[in-house]
């Protein structure tokens, strides 16, 4: 296994399309890297460019002390599992794990040892001889998953490996990929546009948007500290609820006067303030009309209209609450996020 590195990695496709822009990053030996943002952010970009596959505009990639941004794909000693599973429809499970082994001129033996310990290790042994048209969803993606095991690479890149499976196979197979990280220790970098799926994978996520990194931290941090409103609004789901205010004396006020927050540590001037559901308390001083609840057995989420714009609540499921209803809500102090009118968070701790 080895440590990855980009270095003021950009690209720009067709002389004026920047899918990415100046993209430093390290990512150590055994970490599991989950890079997420929406689509066209240039997260795929940057796994491509690590594999291989699109030669960057500027910049050096590095895998372990190698620089490999010139080095054909085949040399970088990398394995990629992609979204659609690309296996070889004529072939058997067993030869399309072990075909990068043959085409390496592996003797049979050892093909033989190395599909079978991958086998064993993704719970696939009984199906080895079957084709992938005789085999589920979630048995296929195992598949590609053994046929990247199999190689013993420096580091595996997996491309919206689950975004082919339903909710409920998605679900087991996040829970089966961190245990195949416990498993093998090894490097891996993950791209997907699901920040659940980022949440409960990543060692540390890295957020893109139009390109660029927005923040690199572990998932906690992410939560609890987003860098700016986009990460803000990005991680977590429901998502933040985000109002503009004018702050003066430490007190935001909205555009009708109603008091929004209170003892906040910043200048006076005009910000955007930010509670997850979570922080949304009711009883409040606010004033809005419940337009939907979702009752999800451990917890329910109230969807308020306020002013025109919604504010979502995440209640105990004993709140009673029904649409049309009046109810007065207020933001919990401890939960509050400020953001600037850039987007970028305020330091309210001062």
């Amino acid at each position: 296994m080895a440590r990855v590195a980009f270095s003021g990695v950009g690209k720009v496709f067709g002389g004026n399309v920047r899918a990415l822009s100046g993209l430093d990053l390290d990512v150590p030996d055994g970490e599991f890297l989950v890079l997420v943002g929406p689509s066209g952010c240039g997260k795929s970009t940057a796994l491509r460019i690590l594999a291989g596959l699109e030669q960057p505009t500027e910049g050096r990639v590095f895998i372990g002390d190698r620089d490999v941004t010139d080095v054909d794909p085949s040399d970088r000693d990398v394995a990629m599992v992609f979204q659609n599973y690309a296996l070889y429809p004529h072939m058997s499970v067993f030869d399309n794990m072990g075909f990068a082994l043959k085409m390496r001129r592996t003797p049979r033996d050892g093909i033989r040892k190395r599909v079978g310990e991958a086998a064993d290790i993704l719970g696939i042994g009984d199906l080895l001889s079957r084709r992938p048209r005789e085999l589920s969803g979630g048995q296929r993606q195992r598949v590609a998953l053994g046929r990247a095991i199999v190689r013993h690479p420096s580091a595996f890149l997996f491309d919206e490996p689950l975004s082919n499976l339903d909710a409920r196979l998605r679900v087991q197979m996040r829970s089966e990929l961190s245990l195949l990280h416990k498993r093998l220790g090894a490097t891996m970098l993950y791209v997907t546009h699901d920040q659940v799926e980022a949440m409960t994978l990543g060692h540390r996520i890295v957020v893109l948007r139009a390109g660029a990194v927005q923040q690199i931290a572990s998932p906690m941090s992410l939560y609890s500290k987003p860098a700016n409103e986009f990460v803000a609004g990005f991680i977590g789901s429901p998502s933040m609820n985000v109002y503009d205010s004018a702050v003066a004396g430490g007190t935001a006020r909205l555009a009708d006067g109603g008091i929004l927050a209170e003892g906040l540590r910043v200048p006076d001037g005009r910000y955007r303030i930010g509670a997850r559901p979570e922080h949304v308390k009711i009883p409040g001083r606010l004033q809005g009309v419940i337009q939907v609840v979702e009752t999800l057995g451990n917890e329910k989420i109230l969807y308020i209209d306020f002013h025109g714009s919604t504010t979502v609540v995440r209640v105990d499921p004993t709140v009673e609450a029904e649409p049309g209803e009046s109810v007065g809500f207020g933001l919990d102090p401890a939960g509050i996020h400020v953001f600037g009118e850039d987007g970028a968070r305020m330091d309210t701790d001062a």
